[in-house]
């Protein structure tokens, strides 16, 4: 097992985790902001935290009839938990022990004497324990729990939640022993974990058997369909995600966890035949999951709208979950490109600059100007628009901190005689008795620089993974490596033409582009005066440049009614020049419109 293991640690596997020791950020992309994360956002989390009394209500436990927030705001309280354990955790981290301190204190000070942890139920006044388990959420609040308690044992940042955690976990073992499960899948995976930590088998048998419970509609029945909960098809029988994307996301997570866990290649077998069926059919070009605004869902097969991506941060997060452990379990490179997109298209686009706002939903096709959110008040409409400080429900950016501050255990692994790096960042690495400095300045360049500081006298494998876009595989050297040797890897990042499948009915006649894993956009804010993005087409016989694409204003002339016989009159086009800026840049500059599928020419 790893030291100081990251977020998962499973005992099986192609590949070893590292943990969060054995990698540094020293720069770069992702090294600002994660540096940015440590100080800004979990300071911005704790804040509205206890501005909005969600902290507060773990305070006073007793005073249940002015409990603030939504049935969930206590997994925002252990999501920050986690993020400030992480960060306290990782090398050059900011240190949060005085705030891991003070929530420790208060969180164990509200679990109740059986163990039982909510601060919405169960009280005077209050709905009675698990009363509602379609959107309730106590098992879900408790598996965000167990998670935090996992980050600050394994960091040593408040190693007294353990406790805490052993006993949530013994109460959910002996009330679910039989039968049911929480409508918000969360708990399988953090079971998975605690187990991993404390060898204690029945809380990876609780959750096997909430996954196995799954699929039967044993759910109450509710408007949006048992499809929603994952209650429809049993797990192992499921051809394709499908219902609430974070829910199925997450679900999936868990049941990876289990299945190495137990050795269950069917299960696992499942998993991976529906997540390459959703990566192929219901996936955004981002990497973003789930098209569906009323109930955060994914749609059917190639149902993928831009202007209707919903496409949640949360569910970012959770990709980025589920194919890190994938690439454990399988050894399959094709996982870290997933976590790349994700990552450089849902996670980078998600929190602005400062670390202060963010987007709950990315939308791929934004038709007019939003309005600048409040900064004084939550936001309560979750889809479109600008980055809000914050939400009514603000799962996401407690979701993306966390996610931030472990980042460095998801870029490398590690065998008995190797290492693999998926994902690219100026930092060190110490991983099978070798130290490596990796030097880049991706996304924006290909050149990967991996210098050797330390190695053994036996041989060692360093493998690179070669995206699919620079021809797929890895980039592997075997040998006995000597201080101050070098492995140089150039991947060509330059501007490409992406086309839609043609079921895509949405974008069908549609291109965007790509540099390297980043998703391009036309922004209205670079545009020249008086060109609108929707009267835009492109011309995708000339290859597209960097920053930039050739294309025309076609501006239709007005009639009565918005449908003809024919094809409708325009004026005459006029050849223009359309700027592109990465879509994690767009919305930096205060409101504008935006579209990353751009209409092309006639042939």
């Amino acid at each position: 097992m790893t030291a100081h293991p990251g977020p998962v640690a499973p005992a099986r596997g192609a590949l070893r985790p590292v943990g969060t020791h054995q990698v540094r950020f020293t720069g770069g992309f992702w090294g600002q902001r994660q540096a940015v994360n440590g100080t800004a956002t979990i300071e911005h989390c704790t804040f509205w935290l206890d501005r909005l009394g969600w902290t507060g209500n773990f305070r006073d436990p007793e005073t249940s009839l002015r409990r603030r927030g939504r049935e969930f705001s206590d997994s925002e309280v252990y999501k920050l938990t986690e993020a400030a354990s992480w960060e306290t955790g990782r090398p050059g981290g900011t240190d949060h022990t005085a705030l891991l301190s003070e929530l420790a204190g208060l969180i164990a000070g509200a679990q109740d004497a059986d163990g039982y942890l909510h601060t919405a139920y169960g009280r005077p006044g209050q709905p009675g324990r698990y009363s509602d388990l379609n959107f309730g959420h106590d098992l879900y609040c408790a598996g965000h729990f167990l998670q935090a308690a996992v980050a600050a044992h394994r960091t040593g940042a408040a190693p007294q939640l353990l406790d805490v955690a052993r006993r949530v976990a013994d109460h959910v073992c002996e009330r679910f022993a039989t039968e049911g499960f929480d409508g918000h899948p969360e708990i399988e995976p953090a079971l998975v974990e605690l187990y991993r930590i404390t060898g204690e088998r029945r809380y990876l048998e609780q959750a096997a058997r909430f996954i196995d419970r799954r699929g039967r509609r044993s759910l109450p029945e509710h408007e949006f369909g048992w499809r929603y909960f994952q209650d429809d098809t049993p797990v192992r029988e499921a051809e394709v995600f499908g219902g609430h994307a974070v829910r199925a996301l997450y679900l999936a997570c868990g049941a990876v966890d289990v299945a190495v866990e137990t050795g269950d290649d069917e299960l696992l077998d499942a998993v991976v035949r529906q997540f390459a069926r959703t990566l192929a059919r219901r996936t955004y070009l981002t990497g973003g999951m789930g098209s569906r605004h009323l109930d955060e869902a994914f749609g059917d097969d190639f149902a993928l709208p831009p202007d209707r991506a919903y496409s949640e941060t949360c569910a970012g997060v959770a990709t980025v979950m589920l194919a890190h452990r994938l690439l454990l379990a399988t050894g399959d490179s094709r996982y870290g490109d997933v976590v790349d997109r994700v990552l450089h298209n849902v996670i980078a686009a998600a929190v602005a600059d400062d670390g202060r706002s963010f987007f709950y939903a990315h939308t791929l096709h934004q038709r007019t100007r939003a309005e600048v959110p409040s900064a004084e008040h939550e936001q309560l409409r979750f889809g479109g628009g600008q980055r809000a400080p914050w939400f009514e429900v603000s799962c996401c950016l407690t979701n993306v901190a966390r996610l931030t501050a472990s980042l460095g255990t998801y870029f490398v692994t590690e065998t008995a005689d190797g290492v693999q790096i998926h994902q690219y960042a100026p930092m060190t690495v110490d991983a099978a008795g070798l130290r490596l400095q990796v030097d880049t300045a991706y996304p924006e360049d290909g050149t990967v620089t991996v210098t050797v500081l330390e190695a053994p006298d036996t041989e060692r494998t360093v493998a690179l993974r070669v995206p699919q876009w620079a021809g797929g595989g890895q980039h592997a050297e075997r040998r006995v490596f000597a201080a101050g040797e070098q492995i140089v890897l150039d991947l060509p990042v330059r501007p490409r033409w992406t086309f839609p499948d043609p079921r895509v009915d949405a974008v069908r006649g549609c291109a965007a582009v790509e540099v390297g894993p980043v998703v391009m956009c036309a922004e209205s804010i670079d545009q020249e005066d008086g060109v609108n993005l929707d009267e835009l087409q492109v011309d995708t016989s000339v290859a597209p440049e960097s920053g930039a694409v050739k294309g025309r204003a076609v501006r239709p002339v007005e009639h009565t009614w918005p449908y003809r016989d024919r094809t409708t009159a325009t004026e005459r086009p006029e050849p223009i020049v359309v700027p592109l800026v990465p879509y994690h840049r767009w919305a930096r500059r205060g409101p504008s419109t935006m579209r990353v599928w751009l209409p092309t020419t006639p042939s």
